[in-house]
């Protein structure tokens, strides 16, 4: 198993930029996908981007392409996301995820789930 705990979100004026981090614990973190998902009240959770083992291959959330970059520090047992020119829409709970799968926008196949940070961008 792994343990995830994210960091780093807050309140933002619209066009700021905030980075979340999230550090895992347990198993060894090399061997996990990662991803970013956000949920805001009353909608379901979201991807936002994710992150393969190596950190060789990413993928994007159309919403936040351009503007979000997800990347890894596997010595640090860390992944990241940089939120720049953040829109109010941007506002909900970040959660980051690990899965052995395969490197997917698909929240069902995350098997493990941090307590999410939250992120708000008022206009």
């Amino acid at each position: 198993q792994v343990q995830l705990v994210e960091s780093g979100g807050g309140l933002v004026q619209a066009g700021g930029s905030l980075r979340l981090s999230c550090a895992a614990s347990g198993r060894a973190f090399s061997n996990y996908h990662m991803g970013w998902f956000r949920q805001a009240p009353g909608k379901e959770r979201e991807f936002v981007a994710a992150i393969s083992r190596s950190g060789r291959i990413t993928s994007y959330a159309d919403s936040v392409k351009g503007r979000f970059t997800i990347s890894r520090d596997n010595a640090k047992n860390t992944v990241y996301l940089q939120m720049n020119s953040l829109k109010p829409e941007d506002t909900a709970v970040y959660f980051c995820a690990a899965t052995e799968k395969t490197i997917t926008p698909m929240v069902a196949l995350f098997d493990y789930w941090g307590q999410g940070t939250q992120v708000t961008v008022s206009s």
